[in-house]
């Protein structure tokens, strides 16, 4: 079987290293390229990091994308020139941001998620299907942890849940968004959905949407305790984009959840 001739951006972080570790035990796939915002002068895995350019990308087939919002953008612009398909596992995106991923999956495919792990998509699934079911009777709100490296918060998984309380009541996501704090002991429920981000340790990720009449609480919840989960699911997702035609992909899409 013909691999299929794999991108990683943002190879020195902490996913980049995971994607690398992963990408060389699955027989779908050959890495032909790494890349990096800056120089780096030694090779990793044997092979020598470029910059983000159009030359680092020619012989790929498909970039898998873990790194920052600007940085992603940027990898986008030569993606759409080059018709390379991309996975997108970069989070706290701007709405104007998430537009312009819009407008690139015109030409071409991208799948894009928040959190890359079956489990958390299954989880998201979930919140819909209950937000939907509870209505307006209940309040929500949603806690996540993660490792003190992470600078954005909510993290993307978080906010991937809020879509799903949003997305249950048929409300658009970002007219829901309340309160945003950050390492709280405790936190309160809102009319919007307010979250709370604790960063310690190094905790690869814990997320909670919890749903309350005031009578009763509802919990779901995810603990995730192998970063290989999100590489894993990178790559399945690599694998899945190959075949598909342009457009804004999701886990969901293809997990087939209805």
């Amino acid at each position: 079987m013909k691999k299929i001739n794999l991108a990683i951006t943002g190879c020195i972080g902490r996913m980049g290293q995971q994607l690398i570790k992963s990408a060389n035990i699955n027989k779908s796939f050959k890495i032909v390229a790494l890349t990096e915002s800056r120089k780096i002068d030694k090779k990793i895995s044997g092979i020598k990091p470029k910059l983000n350019s159009a030359e680092a990308f020619k012989k790929a087939s498909v970039i898998i994308d873990f790194t920052v919002p600007k940085c992603t953008i940027e990898i986008l612009k030569i993606a759409a020139k080059q018709k390379k398909k991309v996975v997108i596992g970069t989070t706290g995106f701007t709405k104007r941001e998430e537009n312009l991923i819009k407008k690139f999956s015109k030409k071409i495919p991208i799948l894009k998620a928040g959190n890359m792990s079956i489990g958390v998509n299954l989880l998201m699934y979930l919140t819909e299907i209950a937000s939907g079911s509870l209505g307006k009777n209940f309040l929500s709100k949603i806690f996540e942890v993660h490792h003190k490296h992470k600078k954005d918060y909510p993290s993307g998984t978080a906010l991937m849940l809020g879509q799903g309380v949003a997305k249950g009541q048929n409300k658009e996501f970002y007219s829901m968004i309340g309160k945003k704090y950050l390492n709280k002991k405790t936190f309160p429920y809102g009319k919007k959905i307010n979250f709370n981000s604790i960063r310690k340790g190094e905790v690869i990720g814990m997320h909670e949407v919890t749903f309350s009449s005031g009578k009763e609480i509802i919990t779901l919840n995810h603990e995730s305790f192998d970063r290989a989960l999100y590489s894993e699911g990178a790559l399945a997702a690599a694998k899945w984009l190959t075949n598909k035609k342009s457009g804004l992909y999701s886990m969901r899409d293809l997990l087939d959840f209805k």
